[in-house]
């Protein structure tokens, strides 16, 4: 094999891959596109197996503004599902602990022992 054929082989191994990865995209956001009907959906699939390359360009002609839309609506809830997991961790701190340990204490389900524990805990 030459130089050529193998920089050929390379260049040809990235676009397949960079196809493949558009195909699966595309099929993931035909099924996260909830206003689209099954019937549509089966007929965008058929048309994106038996027209393969023209199936791509109409369908990001076609719905690439909505895709992107659909797919910054997925991240801004991620984004907010994440801030508020960091958030309930985060505000747990020593003195909030403290705060629930009396709390507990005070309605009698746990000790004076156990308080200092959870105590001694939260101060470590």
């Amino acid at each position: 094999m030459s130089f050529w054929e193998i920089i050929w082989i390379i260049f040809i191994s990235y676009v397949y891959i960079a196809y493949l990865f558009l195909i699966f995209t595309i099929i993931a956001d035909l099924f996260r596109d909830h206003t689209v009907g099954g019937g549509a959906k089966f007929l965008w699939i058929v048309f994106l197996i038996f027209l393969p390359f023209l199936g791509v360009l109409v369908y990001l002609m076609s719905r690439g503004e909505g895709m992107n839309e659909r797919k910054r609506a997925q991240l801004s809830d991620l984004k907010v599902q994440q801030d508020r997991y960091i958030q309930s961790v985060a505000s747990t701190g020593p003195a909030d602990q403290i705060a629930s340990a009396k709390a507990l204490l005070d309605s009698g389900a746990i000790t004076a022992a156990e308080f200092d524990t959870l105590k001694a805990k939260a101060l470590a």
